[in-house]
């Protein structure tokens, strides 16, 4: 069985999308294909974003925003929105999920803590369900 492929898509693809396939990296390794994307990407990663996972151990220093294509939606097996009503490609066969998480721009250093946790708790899950250990 081939690994399955996870898209994050949020507007400027600089904190929510970029945290999320962050943790899905570190949590789920190599057997999980992450990607993310943004609906009008921005000019960088927010600084906050990146400092916050740093505290996690997770580098996020070489990330970059990218735009949404309907490409990346076609190679991916699971689409998952961060709560920015993007108007996201649809494709038949995919899963899609909106997950209502806050935007970390311009926030404070415990606002977007709580915003990086809140997506951990969803990407654990998440990696439960894609790829269930064998016990």
């Amino acid at each position: 069985m081939s690994k399955p492929a996870v898209l994050f898509v949020c507007i400027h693809n600089a904190g929510r999308s970029q945290m999320a396939a962050g943790y899905l990296r570190h949590l789920a390794g190599d057997r999980v294909e992450v990607r993310s994307a943004g609906s009008a990407p921005g000019a960088e990663v927010n600084p906050v974003a990146v400092e916050v996972m740093r505290e996690e151990g997770i580098d996020l220093t070489a990330a970059a925003p990218r735009r949404l294509t309907t490409e990346a939606v076609g190679v991916s097996d699971v689409v998952i929105t961060m709560g920015c009503g993007d108007a996201c490609p649809y494709v038949p066969g995919k899963r899609y999920e909106d997950w209502t998480v806050d935007d970390p721009a311009g926030q404070d250093l415990a606002t977007v803590r709580r915003i990086r946790d809140d997506i951990r708790a969803r990407v654990e899950r998440l990696v439960a369900e894609l790829v269930p250990t064998t016990a």
